[in-house]
């Protein structure tokens, strides 16, 4: 028989798991607006900006999708209180790194951005590294099940 003592959450709890969903739809909006970008607003892009998204293959723009995605569902998993949600935050992790380093390094985008280019793939790796400990530490302290 399930143990059906009631875990209190703290309310920080709450917290992290909603600005977790509104990051992760953050990066579904940005990934929308990346795949659907319009030979207009290509055009009008500098050269080497413009080159850099039409050298970008489709299996990088599958790999983001996933990073995204796949950050929303762990996110939802964290406010359903399901300990799923730490398998599908590393899943999220491990494409984003695949993604950011790809761009960083193959498609060279500091080339086409600057040294600014560096600072939002680290933004995104460290929330991302935090939310697979923020799912791990919920299941040890059995917040998730």
């Amino acid at each position: 028989m399930e143990n059906s003592v009631s875990i209190k959450l703290p309310w920080w709890f709450w917290l992290v798991a909603i600005l977790a969903l509104l990051w992760n739809l953050m990066g579904i909006g940005a990934f929308i607006l990346d795949v659907t970008i319009s030979e207009e607003t290509l055009s009008a892009m500098p050269d080497v900006q413009r080159e850099m998204y039409e050298n970008n293959p489709l299996w990088s723009k599958l790999v983001y999708g996933t990073a995204v995605f796949t950050g929303f569902i762990g996110a939802l998993g964290l406010l359903m209180k399901k300990k799923w949600a730490k398998p599908v935050f590393i899943i999220s992790l491990i494409a984003i790194l695949v993604q950011m380093g790809f761009s960083l390094f193959v498609l060279k985008t500091p080339d086409a951005f600057g040294p600014m280019a560096y600072i939002i793939p680290v933004m995104v790796i460290l929330i991302a590294a935090f939310l697979v400990a923020f799912a791990n530490r919920g299941i040890k302290k059995g917040w998730l099940r």
